[in-house]
């Protein structure tokens, strides 16, 4: 933010991010960093305004502070969190952490909501700095302790729409079950084809399907893909609400479609045994695994077998008898798709493509929606197979449109950011790992080279997330500029219309130049429509993504709740001014706050990824084992609080198996063991000798910056 380190006040039009501390942030497009507002400068300004700032002179060490100067607009107007109801009045206390303020409530405006229930609320008067916002309970959603509300209302407080309005209902009510026989107009019927879904075993909305055969040492690979478009019109109450949606939100205990199961679980999807309208991508592979033909068409298709990814993982990998006998008439053509699948996979290896190979997490939930286990899942044959065939056909169909000038929807991944790049070849270097990076910006082999390196090391994990976090994040956009990650020239998104908006909409352009109707007016419509599709597809994945985190995190964090007292073995995953982090091998991330660091004063060694014991020397490190001790969770807040488990035990239980939080913060030394008492004091006055200021509980001027 150079443009800002100067002795002059500027003002600047952002968004402002708000804390539960009180303090916040202004976020703005033209500036490299956000701008620091302390907790008296806020104002009356609420999470996501709009807002005007007025920034301070700069000091010299110091991040840039400012000053809220004016409200330009309002961010929000409704907020969802817990009603608390008094006699003549009531609160609600939002969800929503960054809303510092509750939400006053007057008595008629409570809508019949009672005490503990999770609440929808319009806002009437956002308040100021002497009075609280207030506002209308408009819908309860439920009791905070009833099954599913907690969920329900992380996804309503995103703004993602829960039910589908009336007519979209209707609209797809209208629509057949069956195929209709002018729906095999001018299409190729594949229908002999021996074709194959392979999903997750409780997936209902199957989009994509695949067939396999050899002529000669060439192999015809089918990519056969749900026709959605034939059955949501452009521009109808169905696209619309689609567009709205832009995908498919999947949570712990629920989906929420981006179409009426009408047709996401019915006749979109290629169930097996069932005639279903396609668009195929069949290619000609030669015997490297290189595409050396390929045709994009309309089909037909009848998907023999519904596979799961156990059961293909059981008869490629494991030879699971009875799955042999069970599948005898497909084993032949899954082990040829194992053996292509390997060669597509070592060709885009080969031209540096970076695979991130983290296991995901399935949490398990009762009736009651309480977590009862955390299953992790690896990457293995059965699911690498079906990512190298579907990523096959989003770079040829991609590729064809792209060489075709015809406007299109692809899916870009810019290079990284140049500073977090040499951040990150300094880090690894002292991890004793050297990227070469020949050019001013580095190339995806490069980073792929490093990862080889660790493979199968213990700081594998460890410098894969660095390398991820340095990278910047996928989106859709109009101009077809590449996939860094995937090191491919080109990508669009064509394989999953049932719960991804893009893809329905490209295959809407596909058809047009199919059937002959992609003229100078069909483009020039496309044109107008498209940028506003991939910001708005964007955007709507963004939200997704963030009520998926949100809600792992507080269903994990309710797991951890009834482990409190319990020791894990982990590894450190994160470190900041505030403490570290560390997640288990259930995938389970907590903080070591550095007050629960006992043994010495711990700072922050930003330059090292590490916290070091001032006294002791001893250090925390990014990727270093370390064995910790469950002192709390706070499932509201999505956090679970860990301490090293060679401290004694820190804290008391509370009913229900949370841990009750130590009031009030401790001094420093009420944290240091007696032997080390004096220790400190000496070392306190030899360091006010030497004119140096004590940082308090290891941070520093930095400990305001985002995770």
């Amino acid at each position: 933010m150079s443009e800002k380190r100067n002795n002059k006040s500027s003002e600047y039009e952002g968004s402002f991010i708000g804390n539960p501390k009180g303090f916040g942030f202004v976020r703005c497009e033209d500036l490299d960093e956000d701008i620091f507002i302390p907790e008296e400068n806020v104002k009356d300004a609420m999470h996501g305004d709009t807002v005007l700032v007025r920034t301070s002179p700069f000091a010299g060490g110091r991040r840039v502070e400012g000053e809220i100067r004016k409200i330009l607009q309002r961010g929000t107007e409704e907020a969802v969190g817990t009603f608390r109801k008094s006699k003549n009045f009531g609160f609600v206390v939002p969800d929503n952490r960054k809303f510092t303020k509750d939400l006053f409530i007057e008595k008629g405006n409570d809508g019949g909501a009672s005490d503990g229930d999770k609440v929808v609320v319009k806002i009437l008067d956002y308040g100021s700095k002497k009075s609280k916002p207030s506002g209308r309970i408009t819908e309860i959603l439920g009791n905070e302790n009833d099954p599913g509300t907690d969920i329900l209302s992380i996804a309503r407080g995103a703004d993602i729409p829960m039910e589908f309005p009336e007519k979209v209902l209707k609209q797809a009510d209208r629509i057949s079950d069956q195929l209709l026989p002018g729906d095999f107009a001018g299409r190729e019927d594949l229908r002999k084809w021996k074709t194959v879904t392979i999903d997750g075993p409780d997936a209902k909305d199957l989009d994509d399907a695949v067939s396999l055969t050899k002529d000669g040492k060439n192999y015809i690979l089918g990519v056969h893909i749900a026709d959605v478009s034939n059955y949501v019109q452009d521009h109808s109450a169905l696209d619309r609400e689609a567009l709205k949606r832009g995908t498919s939100v999947y949570l712990a205990d629920r989906v929420i479609p981006m179409l009426p199961k009408k047709l996401s679980n019915g006749i979109c999807s290629l169930n097996a045994g069932e005639d279903r309208l396609t668009l195929s991508c069949i290619m000609t592979l030669d015997e490297k695994g290189r595409i050396t033909d390929h045709r994009i068409c309309e089909t037909v298709i009848r998907v023999g077998r519904r596979m799961s990814y156990p059961d293909v993982k059981a008869i490629l990998g494991d030879r699971n008898p009875a799955l042999l006998k069970e599948y005898k008439g497909y084993i032949t053509m899954f082990r040829q798709m194992l053996e292509l699948s390997k060669k597509i996979r070592a060709l885009r290896t080969a031209r540096g493509a970076i695979d991130f190979d983290f296991p995901e997490a399935e949490i398990l939930l009762n009736e009651e929606g309480v977590p009862t286990d955390i299953q992790v899942h690896e990457a293995n044959c059965a699911t690498k197979l079906i990512e190298d065939f579907m990523l096959s056909a989003n770079e040829t169909v991609a590729e064809e449109f792209a060489e075709k000038k015809i406007p299109f929807v692809y899916r870009v991944h810019e290079d990284p950011d140049p500073d977090k790049i040499e951040e990150l070849i300094a880090f690894v270097r002292k991890q004793g790992i050297i990227i070469d990076k020949k050019k001013q910006s580095i190339a995806p082999m490069e980073l792929q080279q490093a990862l080889k390196k660790i493979e199968g090391t213990p700081e594998e994990g460890l410098i894969s997330r660095v390398i991820l976090r340095s990278m910047q994040q996928a989106r859709y956009s109009t101009e077809c500029t590449g996939h860094f990650g995937l090191a491919a020239k080109y990508y669009c998104h064509f394989t999953s219309p049932i719960r991804r908006y893009p893809d329905l909409q490209i295959h809407r352009i596909i058809k047009d130049f199919l059937r002959g109707r992609m003229n100078e007016t069909r483009k020039a419509y496309y044109k107008e429509i498209l940028d506003d599709v991939a910001l708005k597809s964007s955007t709507a994945e963004r939200r997704a993504d963030d009520v998926e985190r949100d809600t792992e995190k507080l269903k994990k964090a309710q797991f951890m709740q009834s482990r409190v007292g319990e020791e894990y073995d982990g590894v450190i995953s994160g470190v900041t001014g505030w403490g570290f982090y560390v997640e288990l091998p259930n995938t389970v991330e907590g903080l070591v706050h550095m007050q629960n660091l006992r043994d010495d004063y711990y700072e922050y060694d930003e330059e090292n990824r590490r916290v070091v014991g001032r006294l002791s020397g001893r250090t925390y490190s990014l990727g270093d084992p370390v064995k910790i001790r469950v002192i709390g969770a706070e499932p509201a807040a999505g956090t679970i609080d860990f301490e090293p488990a060679d401290t004694p035990f820190h804290g008391t239980e509370q009913k229900g198996s949370s841990l009750k939080r130590t009031a009030g913060k401790p001094r420093e030394d009420d944290r240091l063991p007696d032997f080390l008492k004096k220790k400190t004091a000496d070392h306190r006055k030899n360091r006010k000798k030497e004119g140096h200021t004590l940082k308090k509980n290891g941070h520093s001027g930095r400990q305001h910056k985002r995770r």
